[in-house]
Parts: C-alpha cells; structure tokens; sequence
C-alpha cells in the first residue's frame, strides 16, 4: 500500500511555470513506475506524464511534450512535474498515481494507487 499527497497546484497566467509534487509514503517508493494524470472538467481523465523507478524510461502525451518534465527523488519519496509554457487548455485537477512494476504504462486502469488530485488553472 502506497499513499499519494500532491501539491504545488494554483493559478497561474499562460506562459507561466508551476512545479507540481507528490509526496509518497507506505511501501518502497523506488519500487513503482510512478505518473501524472490530468482531468479537467467535463472530459475524460487523460495521462499526462510517466517514469520508471530509476527515472531512466520517461513518456510524455504529445501535448506536454517539450514543456513538461518528469523526476523522481527516491531518497526523498518525491515525483515531480515541472511545466512550463503553460496554456489555459492545461487547466485541469492533476493527480499523482503509482503502478506496481517496471514498465512504464499510459494507461490509468494500470496505475494501482491515486492521490486526491491537486488544481492547476492556468489564465489566459
């Protein structure tokens, strides 16, 4: 069992930066390939971003790619994502989601812990 607390989330003018963090306790961290996902309201919750447990596989959705980055401090039990560039169709409740395993997957239904989500609104 994994509990999942991201933070770093507000309101922010396009163009501008924020760094989302999620914050892991329970069991090994450095044991899951850990992601981002994004939902905003009225679609379908979307993957955003995603990386193995030594931070050498990353994947991105073509829509962040070249503005976000994913990291991960295992001493620490952190995921980050840093995004920049942001645009107001990025405007969405992001949550941190773990899996358990090596492979990093895109999929949501394959992410076995979730975090309560945290709001990015970005202005335009």
């Amino acid at each position: 069992q994994v509990q999942l607390v991201e933070s770093g989330g507000g309101l922010v003018q396009a163009g501008g930066s924020l760094r989302l963090s999620c914050a892991a306790s329970g069991r090994t961290f450095s044991s899951y390939v850990m992601g981002w996902f994004r939902q905003a309201p009225g679609k379908e919750r979307e993957f955003v971003a995603a990386i193995n447990y030594i931070g050498g596989s990353t994947k991105y959705a073509n829509s962040v790619k070249g503005r976000f980055t994913i990291s991960r401090d295992n001493a620490k039990n952190l995921l980050y994502l840093q995004m920049n560039s942001l645009k107001p169709e990025d405007t969405a409740v992001y949550y941190c989601a773990a899996r358990v395993g090596n492979i990093v997957i895109i999929t949501g239904e394959h992410y076995n812990y979730w975090g309560q989500g945290t709001q990015v609104t970005v202005s335009s």
